[in-house]
């Protein structure tokens, strides 16, 4: 376990069908705060913000989704629909006691994050998203030729067999080079995610999140596309896989948003600008609760 400068409890949980890996900081009765990454990440992703909520005093779950990291990697690309990530995270509050949590993602933990809002907003509090768009959003906005659909070129590549699984083990750090501001993943930083995707099933398993989508969409059934949940947008604008327009355009589906874009940021906001997102985050969340106890008893 890395030092991030505060106690790292990991931990799994059992979710539907998966075993899921979590790391945990912060106190044990703070007010929950669930961070989903994205892809090709894992926990590690939020190194930068873990240290910064859990001294916050926040109770800080940064879990390693399905398909990713040390939790379970199903091989059925079926085992990634859009509502079986959603219901891992909602796993994940029952599993620490939590009625309700505030919940933060980027990238595909954004994707889930945003359905969680609108499918079970009894069980988010606020919601937190990086660089993802609200999917009613990026929907309209590929509905018309664009240079999104440039942008999105890569997802029809992953859809063959083998050979976006051996892309990944043998490119993937170049790719993370590529789209981010010089230094912001260091050789450390690679190194554990090459570790990462050369566990069995893992490259397979993040890879299945795409072909899922494909296959069965981004969600099981059409919802009220406005959340009306307090949401906080973060965007960086030099993100080289999504036009920063459909920031605004996400915007305008939240009764009650802040948005802020970050100018000349790549995709990769949390890593690359640290200080504004852990400012930002923290301004939006709230005080945690003073002793704040779980609202229900953790799940066995």
């Amino acid at each position: 376990m890395p030092d991030l400068g505060v106690p790292l409890r990991p931990r799994h949980v059992n979710a539907a069908g998966v075993r899921l890996h979590v790391v945990e900081a912060g106190p044990a009765d703070g007010d929950l705060v669930l961070l989903l990454h994205g892809f090709p990440e894992f926990w590690y992703g939020w190194r930068h913000q873990l240290p910064v909520l859990a001294t916050a005093g926040y109770r800080v779950w940064a879990p390693d989704q399905r398909g990713y990291g040390l939790s379970d990697a199903p091989p059925a690309i079926s085992a990634y629909t859009l509502d079986r990530l959603a219901d891992d995270a909602l796993a994940l509050l029952d599993a620490a006691g939590a009625e309700r949590a505030r919940v933060v993602g980027h990238d595909w933990g954004a994707v889930v994050a945003w359905w969680l809002a609108l499918r079970d907003p009894e069980r988010v509090e606020r919601l937190g998203v990086l660089n993802v768009p609200h999917p009613v959003a990026f929907r309209q906005f590929l509905r018309r030729p664009s240079v999104q659909w440039l942008k999105s070129g890569y997802m029809a590549f992953f859809q063959l067999p083998v050979l976006p699984e051996l892309a990944l083990r043998r490119l993937g750090t170049r790719a993370l080079r590529a789209t981010s501001a010089p230094g912001t993943f260091s050789e450390a930083d690679l190194a554990r995610y090459r570790a990462a995707w050369a566990r069995p099933g893992v490259a397979s398993g993040m890879l299945n999140w795409y072909r899922a989508a494909a296959r069965y969409g981004l969600g099981g059934r059409e919802l009220d596309p406005t959340v009306r949940l307090p949401t906080l947008l973060l965007w960086g604008d030099a993100d080289a896989a999504l036009d920063a327009r459909l920031a605004p355009r996400s915007a305008a589906l939240c009764a009650d948003v802040r948005l802020r874009v970050l100018p000349g940021v790549s995709h990769w906001v949390q890593h690359e600008a640290p200080d504004a997102v852990n400012e930002e985050l923290l301004a939006f969340l709230g005080a945690p609760r003073e002793g704040a106890a779980a609202a229900r008893p953790a799940a066995p």
